[in-house]
């Protein structure tokens, strides 16, 4: 979307594109943008992030590996996907920051990434050190306080470090978006599907945590969505889908693991065969009942009183039965907006 405002043309008329064209076009994009004027040592350099870069394209698909730290709206921990958005000259931000004047949570957290935390706060559980126990539960609390991956000390630092007229990337909850600054207040580009036929919305504002912000059109101004029902029960939808595909790569990421420490010494290959087999026996019965539940609670949600639901202003968003046209579409396609 970023590259669509800024760089990259359609071919005119054009309303939906494949997942395998959409890749073809950002592999020519970041050919084209390989430097002109460039010494011996950062050609070598560029090239081999380049084919770093084409060599995860295809993740873009379904998700890219990022890892957030709690000390900066542009940190995070080095993975190779962030070749990416290098090699494209797109920024790349976040806003799940910790305030630096609550010292206690500064330092449970540290200078810690998002799984290092996650593994820091199993370790002091399991500790007999009472401080470090204390230290765990503060970290998990500000995990647990923070669950929408936005603070508002993060939301002010993201607005001062964002320019004014900035396309970006905003990075929250296993998401991206697309991101601007216009006069001073932050926009987030609306795709969720819920809004394919609001062609007057465009923009949704950021200016708290919990996501209600206020819908506009191209040029910023306010315009509120025609259909609610319509929009809510597409905005259910984009977020069943998102979390399916969370469990999805969460699983993906356990099954990589193996726990060497469990495994006793001197244990012939048979036997160690044998155990790994077990574990990821294990851990597929496990997958598939977790996606049997989330299917079945997606059913769930889809039958319930939407009373719960985000609202709006004073707007109840209400849940309506997707058009059949919607549920045939391919899943390997994506509609412009």
């Amino acid at each position: 979307n970023i590259l669509l405002l800024s760089q990259i043309k359609l071919p005119p008329m054009m309303e939906i594109i494949t997942a395998e064209q959409l890749m073809e076009y950002l592999g020519d994009y970041i050919l084209d943008a390989k430097p002109k004027e460039i010494s011996e040592i950062q050609r070598v350099n560029y090239e081999q992030n380049m084919s770093d870069a084409m060599a995860i394209l295809h993740k873009l698909q379904t998700g890219l590996d990022v890892n957030v730290k709690f000390t900066g709206v542009r940190v995070f921990e080095y993975t190779p996907e962030c070749i990416v958005f290098d090699l494209l000259d797109i920024p790349l931000y976040h806003g799940w920051l910790v305030d630096p004047q609550v010292a206690d949570i500064v330092k449970a957290v540290g200078n810690c990434s998002y799984n290092q935390l996650v593994e820091k706060i199993i370790s002091c559980k399991q500790s007999d050190n009472s401080e470090l126990v204390s230290e765990g539960f503060v970290a998990e609390q500000f995990l647990n306080n923070t669950a929408t991956q936005l603070t508002y000390h993060g939301l002010c630092e993201l607005t001062s470090a964002v320019q004014e007229g900035e396309l970006c990337v905003f990075f929250r909850n296993n998401h991206f978006s697309t991101m601007t600054k216009y006069k001073g207040q932050l926009y987030l580009l609306v795709t969720d599907q819920g809004f394919l036929t609001e062609e007057k919305v465009v923009w949704e504002s950021l200016h708290n945590v919990d996501g209600d912000g206020n819908f506009c059109d191209s040029e910023f101004h306010l315009r509120p969505p025609s259909d609610p029902e319509t929009v809510y029960r597409g905005q259910q939808d984009q977020i069943d889908q998102d979390y399916l595909m969370a469990l999805s790569l969460q699983q993906e990421q356990q099954n990589q693991e193996i726990n060497w420490e469990q495994i006793p010494e001197g244990i012939s290959d048979l036997e160690l065969a044998k155990k790994l087999q077990e574990e990821e026996d294990r851990r597929a019965s496990q997958y598939y009942q977790e996606q049997e539940q989330a299917a079945a609670q997606v059913q769930v949600q889809g039958a319930a009183s939407p009373a719960s639901g985000r609202q709006s202003g004073s707007n109840e968003r209400k849940r309506k039965e997707p058009r059949e046209k919607e549920r045939e579409k391919e899943k390997n396609s994506c509609v412009l907006l």
